[in-house]
């Protein structure tokens, strides 16, 4: 240790790894979770808000460190290591899991020590010897060939973590190297990150956004495939859905306010999370962005992560990939872990749209409604009281819908609503003789407009 690499370690903040305690309050809660988890350090003299207030090292202070660690079941194996008044406590991943303190068993996620379930620990026995799929160091990588600098000058900017070290113990640093005779090896999160292709190495690397023309999946309007790191495939999801997307701007005061047609947090949250959680051993199916005209449905593989039930949904957090998930928390992309699902429904809901649907069995899926689907839902359910219901009902929806989305053809409600076209045809015609609606411009260019009185109209009855 140097004053370099604590400067850094300081500036990168707590982490799945990375531990800071002013005293031994809780010291055998931390020790637990870094045994059961993938080790980790622990910064004894450190606060919180990473200010150094230093602690008084002793070979009493060790002692009872010692014996705190002793008294786990089993015990733990720690070592020491002293950086000026800094107590540094290397904790080893355990190999005889689960690790037991006297409030419990407890698991590293992210930068906190989450108590474990019933459940959670049956697993957690079951899982035990096996290596997460991130934390798995890849022999194939030629870092001379295949490590992209800038892909962590990026990274280590976005984290706010200043380039003090040299790029070697950066990475160790950051968890995602480790030493092996002498060779760096980068382990699977750090190759999702910062390999030059990472598709060279893995199926599942990439982020597909498709575009469809209407609510359906037909007509496929733009389609693109992403796979240039983690980084890179989030932040080019999020503009290609804001692109695509319909924007109308309000104007209130001298400055016009854009106004998306889904919050942005809303969809940065699914795209972040699909992203972060999925299961990357599973490569039969990509992280798959769909927008459609009045919905955005994201998906990836994996469903809800073991130990997690539905009825935590949105609660509590276990992550599948625990390295990439923690990188990610250093960035602006993961305000913090757990939060994701509760600040979509808090973004919708500001905005006074539909409540987001999850889907959570063999695969994760987040769709995002926009205020016309309720619209168009109710239309077509006029439909399905049978024909008086789908002609009065449905034809009194069916005029509120034109009057909000006038120069329409019957194509565009066909496909808009999903009611068949025979249907459509009988409410135009209807609405036609009673003088509410009327059509303008060419056959092939115009559309449906609502009038300002019912007063009946001359002239052909020929649906466009």
């Amino acid at each position: 240790m140097n004053k370099k690499e604590l400067n850094f370690i300081l500036q990168e903040g707590e982490g799945l790894k990375l531990e800071f305690k002013e005293s031994l309050n809780n010291l055998d809660k931390e020790l637990v979770a870094f045994a059961n988890s993938e080790g980790g350090r622990i910064f004894l003299g450190v606060t919180d808000n990473k200010r150094i207030k230093g602690i008084n090292i002793t070979n009493k202070l060790k002692s009872g460190i010692q014996d705190i660690a002793n008294n786990c079941d089993p015990k733990i194996k720690i070592r020491f290591e002293e950086f000026e008044n800094i107590l540094i406590i290397h904790v080893k991943e355990g190999q005889d899991k689960p690790y037991k303190c006297k409030e419990g068993f407890f698991i590293r996620t992210g930068p906190n020590s989450q108590k474990l379930k019933r459940d959670e620990i049956i697993d957690l026995i079951h899982d035990s010897g096996k290596i997460r799929f991130d934390a798995q160091l890849n022999r194939k990588f030629d870092r001379k060939k295949d490590f992209d600098k800038n892909k962590l000058n990026k990274f280590l900017q976005l984290a706010k973590i200043s380039k003090s070290l040299s790029t070697e113990d950066t990475l160790i640093n950051l968890g995602v190297a480790e030493k092996r005779e002498r060779e760096l090896f980068l382990n699977n999160a750090g190759m999702l990150f910062f390999a030059k292709n990472p598709g060279k190495f893995f199926l599942s690397s990439k982020v597909i956004c498709v575009n469809y023309q209407t609510n359906e999946k037909v007509d496929v309007l733009d389609r693109k495939i992403f796979d240039n790191g983690i980084i890179n495939n989030i932040q080019e999801a999020i503009n290609y859905v804001k692109k695509h997307i319909n924007v109308r701007f309000e104007i209130k005061t001298a400055k016009r306010k854009e106004i998306l047609q889904y919050p942005e947090e809303a969809f940065r949250e699914s795209i972040v999370n699909a992203v972060m959680h999925r299961d990357y051993v599973d490569d039969s199916q990509d992280v798959l962005i769909e927008i459609f005209k009045n919905k955005i449905i994201i998906s990836n593989s994996g469903g809800l992560v073991k130990g997690l039930n539905p009825e935590d949904f949105g609660k509590r957090s276990i992550t599948r990939n625990s390295i990439i998930a923690n990188l990610l928390s250093r960035t602006e992309y993961v305000e913090k872990l757990g939060t994701g699902i509760n600040r979509i429904k808090k973004a919708m809901q500001e905005l006074g749209l539909p409540k987001p649907i999850f889907y959570y069995n063999s695969y994760f899926e987040v769709t995002l409604l926009d205020k016309e689907i309720e619209n168009i839902q109710r239309v077509s359910g006029g439909v399905s009281g049978g024909v008086s219901g789908g002609v009065s009902g449905g034809v009194d929806s069916f005029l509120d819908y034109i009057q909000k989305n006038p120069g329409k053809r019957v194509v565009h409600f066909v496909n808009d609503l999903n009611i068949p076209r025979r249907t459509i045809e009988r409410w135009l015609k209807q609405l036609r003789e009673e003088g509410k609606i009327k059509f303008k411009g060419s056959p092939k260019s115009g559309g449906y407009y609502t009038t300002p009185n019912k007063r009946r109209k001359e002239g052909s009855d020929e649906i466009i």
